[in-house]
């Protein structure tokens, strides 16, 4: 039963493989490319094979050129602007080479609807492409309907000539743009006086643009001339997507989002906290008081200055006698003062006092053995003094 089975379900896989691949065709050349212009061909509005002649003033923006041919007259009175003449040089020849892929890519392309033997004008055509066996004719207006698509592509296959009455139109409605509209001329073109003709004319053999036609396109002929009179031709920018703006839909989003990431300045509140901490380690300058302290050490200076009185010996000049009726009452507090600034005292031996009776000159230039105790006593009260200015300075310092 299972090999029943397994036999029954290999047909139908089989005849859904068919049927797949029989759809498949159909779904890829439901929307047509735009024919390719090379970079250097989709720079030139007018460009021939053997010569580009105009008469009257003429307006064009972008190249003109001719190659292999030699010849391009009538500029002035034509103007060309965007642009400039080529005659025969490398671009107009590479331009000729890209013309030729195009024309044949335009030729190859698989036809969508059949129009021969149908006037042009009064038709609406939709995206896809159109073929004529052999002449096409417009007159009146042809609308090239896009349906809202810039990108909608119009082939019109020519087989011999086509031809437009005067003050014939080519109308493109709902986004349909020249730049994606081709003409393939299996011969030549000629456009009616006055016409308004929209997109690329791709012809083997030659163009012509009678009084005061205008174009919305380019003007290419492979083989051929083109011939222009009071004419103004202009390149059609590309078409601009409508896609784009779809994609626009994304910065919404992005802009809800970011404002939620802006709510990280609330953390921002933490350093508040931290100018309290600082003051605290401010106190630490209050442990700078104890410097005041150094001040005892200034009393080891005062014993430097008690050397330099000694030299004042010689004053001892001007001692007179009355002076000595107290000499019981010195020695007793000689001992006491002089150990604290000037151990030399010490050192010396005990005075042996000898009254003197007052009103008596004391011999200061006599030897010491009769005028000791007064010498000893002279000493004592210089150095009394000494010791006294001594302590004024010190307590001076101090205070």
């Amino acid at each position: 039963m299972k090999t029943l089975r397994k036999r029954r379900i290999i047909p139908f896989l089989l005849s859904v493989l068919i049927v797949a691949t029989m759809t498949a065709p159909a779904i890829t050349t439901s929307a047509e490319a735009p024919v390719i212009l090379g970079s250097t061909v989709a720079s030139f509005a007018v460009l021939a094979g053997s010569t580009v002649t105009n008469t009257g003033p003429t307006t064009i923006t972008g190249e003109v050129g001719v190659y292999p041919g030699a010849s391009i007259t009538g500029f002035p009175p034509g103007i060309i602007s965007g642009g400039s003449q080529h005659i025969s040089d490398a671009l107009a020849m590479s331009a000729q080479s890209e013309l030729t892929t195009a024309y044949n890519d335009a030729a190859g392309r698989i036809v969508t609807t059949v129009l021969t033997g149908q006037d042009l004008g009064g038709l609406t055509l939709n995206s896809g492409v159109y073929f004529y066996a052999t002449s096409a004719q417009l007159t009146g207006t042809l609308v090239l309907d896009a349906q809202g698509d810039p990108n909608a592509v119009f082939i019109i296959q020519i087989g011999s000539t086509l031809t437009t009455a005067s003050s014939s139109v080519v109308s493109l409605i709902n986004n349909a743009s020249p730049y994606n509209v081709f003409w393939q001329v299996g011969s030549s073109a000629t456009i009616g006086t006055s016409s308004v003709f929209k997109g690329n004319i791709l012809a083997l053999t030659s163009i012509t643009a009678t009084t005061s036609a205008t174009f919305e396109g380019r003007l290419l002929a492979r083989n051929g001339a083109v011939t222009l009179d009071t004419n103004t031709i202009g390149i059609p920018a590309a078409p601009t997507p409508t896609v784009s703006p779809t994609a626009t839909v994304t910065p919404t989003d992005t802009t809800t989002v970011s404002p939620t990431a802006t709510v990280s300045p609330t953390d921002t509140v933490s350093p508040t906290t931290t100018p309290t901490v600082s003051p605290t380690d401010t106190v630490s300058p209050t442990d700078t008081v104890s410097p005041t302290v150094t001040p005892t050490v200034s009393p080891t200076i005062p014993p430097t200055t008690t050397p330099t009185v000694s030299p004042t010996a010689t004053v001892t000049a001007t001692v007179t006698a009355s002076v000595s009726p107290t000499p019981t009452g010195t020695p007793t507090d000689t001992p006491t003062i002089v150990p604290t600034d000037s151990p030399e005292p010490t050192d010396l031996p005990e005075p042996t006092v000898t009254p003197i009776a007052t009103g008596e000159e004391l011999p200061v230039t006599d030897t010491a053995g009769t005028n000791t105790p007064l010498y000893v006593m002279f000493i004592i009260g210089a150095a009394l003094m000494i010791t006294g200015i001594a302590g004024l300075r010190f307590k001076r310092r101090h205070e």
